[in-house]
């Protein structure tokens, strides 16, 4: 089967834009390449580990040093010239260029240290390599799509040589809230993406062959951007309104046409636009928001763990969320929804779930609510009589009149749980739930340290950062790190494998209940969740949930007669193919 290309002619196999000219058999790759080209292929390129027979084959004599060396010793050197960056920033750019000529390596590398580098090759310090994209460019990677050429969607994707059968995952972003740092155009748009697939394969194998990153570039509304003249985007104002609508349309109508089975992922769009896109399209194709499903997901993972340890049913919690942007009230969702299946009507669920944003806690009568938050703002009538400051109902008076029995910050606001309100909060609760989980550091609501201390040890809590171990009171507690790489490669791997048509809440709830399942909880201290080190455990017991469930609601098209297995068979390894040769 050709992997990741189409033939297109006898001689003539295309992929991702290069004249890679190989093809996958059951014991490898062909390939018609010879010398410096087999080099600069990094899907065939093994550098030292050809073998001579290879090495004679393909006309690499002379090209290489003599030592034929393995793979596992290939690794060690270059995770030693990875620690001898002296910045994450250079390890971000160490690993970029070593992906760019080896991309088994890079990914057997990142799969062997992927508790270290996660946070290289994504979040946080993707950023940093965001920020620098246009002077630090480099090897293109994906697919760059205009809002000023609509027309020309269809030919972007036909340069990459792919048929209808050869595309598993499209990340797509318009960058117009790359993780904390906002809008960053072209680059942001690109890095995300392409970031975010890195992890999809180093979590859950998904292959790097058969996934396309795409910018939608509509433009940037960053003032710095639109004035450097190393800029590589376009050179305008983001484009709004039914103009973007139109953009988007042509992209995913385009997308799934010629890629029939591939799921659509969106990444770091902004507010207004992220949750209407997936409303406008989640019943019609595959396809998932991770900033605000799979966060609401992993979230609610959590939460399943917390209710087992504290004894007080999804039903009968009430939940402050602080920071109602797009995150906050997607977590809402997935928590409301749970608990609806755990027995209330939606209304009364929605009743459940106090949000504050920047305005103080949301009123049913304020102007300027964006429509995702005008179900949970709160009746005026009910709050009259509650204090007020220049920002309206404060945190500490929400939390001193719900008594709530979760605690959520996802407003990047630093310190904003304090120590009277977190007091405030243990006062009225056995075991409060209090997931801080804004990150960078910098950005967290509360250190889980002083969590654990201002609440006599009885907080469960789980964040957005790698915390490490803390000991209080002769416990020694882990602290969950509620990131979403543990829950969306899983999810994204059991959609492929059931071939599914859509994803279901009852998918995010399977594959939220399956990372949750996977932590004992009853110990004092234990983790709400499973350890970031054992992804690829983890996504595979994910996976093997979501097709199944997939099954369940009839949205799988493949047939699962073996899910287990099947999962599995599907998760592509980084380890080198034997590659022979054939004259053209």
């Amino acid at each position: 089967m050709l992997r990741g290309a189409k033939e297109a002619g006898e001689g003539n196999e295309r992929s991702a834009g290069n004249l890679r000219i190989f093809k996958e058999t059951d014991d490898g790759y062909v390939t018609f390449a010879r010398g410096l080209e087999v080099l600069r292929e990094p899907l065939l390129n093994k550098g030292t580990a050809f073998t001579a027979e290879e090495r004679d084959e393909l006309g690499l004599h002379g090209l290489l040093p003599p030592a034929v060396e393995t793979i596992d010793q290939q690794v060690r050197r270059a995770y030693a010239q990875y620690q001898a960056q002296s910045t994450d920033l250079l390890k971000n750019v160490y690993l970029e260029a070593l992906r760019d000529r080896n991309e088994v390596l890079y990914y057997r590398l990142l799969s062997d240290h992927l508790r270290e580098m996660l946070p290289v090759v994504y979040d946080p310090t993707v950023a940093q390599a965001i920020e620098t994209y246009s002077h630090e460019y480099r090897r293109p990677r994906g697919v760059y799509l205009s809002v000023d050429d609509v027309d020309g969607i269809e030919r972007a994707f036909t340069n990459l040589g792919l048929g209808p059968d050869d595309v598993d995952l499209v990340v797509a972003s318009d960058a117009e809230e790359i993780l904390g740092i906002g809008d960053w155009g072209v680059g942001g748009g690109i890095g995300i993406a392409a970031g975010k697939l890195a992890v999809y394969t180093a979590a859950a194998g998904i292959d790097p062959t058969r996934v396309i990153p795409v910018a939608l570039d509509v433009g940037t509304a960053n003032e710095a951007l639109l004035n450097d003249p190393g800029y590589v985007g376009n050179r305008h104002a983001r484009v709004r309104g039914q103009r973007y609508d139109d953009f988007i349309d042509a992209y995913v109508t385009t997308a799934t046409r010629m890629f029939p089975g591939a799921m659509l992922h969106w990444e770091d769009f902004g507010p207004s636009n992220a949750r209407r896109i997936l409303e406008k399209y989640t019943g019609r194709i595959p396809t998932f928001n991770d900033d605000m499903q799979g966060t609401g997901a992993i979230v609610l993972a959590a939460m399943l763990g917390a209710v087992r340890v504290s004894g007080t049913p999804m039903r009968d919690q009430r939940i402050v969320v602080f920071g109602a942007g797009t995150a906050g009230i997607g977590i809402a969702d997935q928590l409301r929804a749970a608990m609806v299946r755990d027995g209330l009507d939606d209304d009364a669920a929605t009743r459940r779930i106090w949000p504050v944003d920047k305005q103080g806690l949301l009123i049913d009568d304020m102007t300027d609510l964006r429509d995702f938050q005008q179900p949970y703002a709160r009746p005026a009538s009910e709050v009259a009589g509650w204090k007020k400051d220049d920002a309206g109902i404060g945190l500490l008076e929400v939390v001193e009149r719900v008594r709530p029995t979760m605690l959520l910050g996802t407003s990047t606001a630093h310190g904003a749980f304090t120590e009277q309100v977190v007091r405030a909060m243990a006062d009225a609760v056995d075991r409060p739930v209090i997931f801080p989980i804004s990150n960078p550091t910098e950005r967290i609501e509360a250190m889980p340290g002083d969590l654990l201390r201002w609440t006599d040890g009885r907080a469960l809590v789980a964040t957005g950062i790698p915390v490490d171990p803390i000991t209080y009171g002769r416990v020694t507690y882990a602290i969950a790190q509620a990131n979403n790489a543990l829950l969306y490669p899983g999810l994204g791997l059991g959609a492929i494998v059931s071939r599914a048509r859509r994803i279901s809440d009852g998918m995010l709830q399977a594959a939220a209940e399956a990372v949750g399942g996977m932590v004992d909880v009853g110990t004092p201290g234990a983790s709400l969740l499973p350890q970031v080190e054992n992804l690829r455990e983890v996504s595979a017991t994910v996976a093997v949930a979501v097709a199944e469930q997939a099954a369940r609601e009839n949205l799988a098209r493949a047939d699962l007669k073996e899910p287990v297995q099947q999962v599995q068979d599907a998760m592509w390894q980084p380890a080198y193919k034997p590659v022979k040769g054939r004259q053209a």
